[in-house]
């Protein structure tokens, strides 16, 4: 009975050392950021924007454990009707998204 009872500690504290390293370990990889602006994603879209959602929500899920902070660029490459639905849908659903043409792109970041 008392090995029982050690393997399931030895299990127990295991599994919390590795709670703890990938907590750890997490923390380095995605720094939080203090500063303002400095941080952008740029998701490059033009036609009907096919990957557009797909690449915005990838981005939104590693900003979901609120660690890392940035602002996601759609940069518009000629977008048509309905790709500019998309992103429109896009900025209307999340924050921390803005459109912005590719000609203006360079100044947007710099501001």
């Amino acid at each position: 009975m008392q090995s029982v009872w050690e393997a399931v500690l030895a299990f127990l504290a295991a599994g919390g050392l590795l709670w703890l390293c990938r907590a750890l370990f997490g923390r380095l990889l995605v720094p939080t950021w203090r500063t303002h602006g400095g941080v952008y994603a740029v998701v490059p879209a033009a036609g009907d924007g096919e990957n557009l959602e797909y690449d915005v929500k990838s981005l939104l899920w590693l900003r979901g454990g609120q660690r890392a902070r940035f602002t996601i660029v759609i940069a518009d490459q000629g977008l048509n009707e309905m790709g500019r639905a998309a992103a429109g849908a896009l900025l209307a659903r999340d924050q921390g998204v803005v459109v912005c043409p590719m000609e203006g792109l360079s100044q947007y970041l710099s501001s």
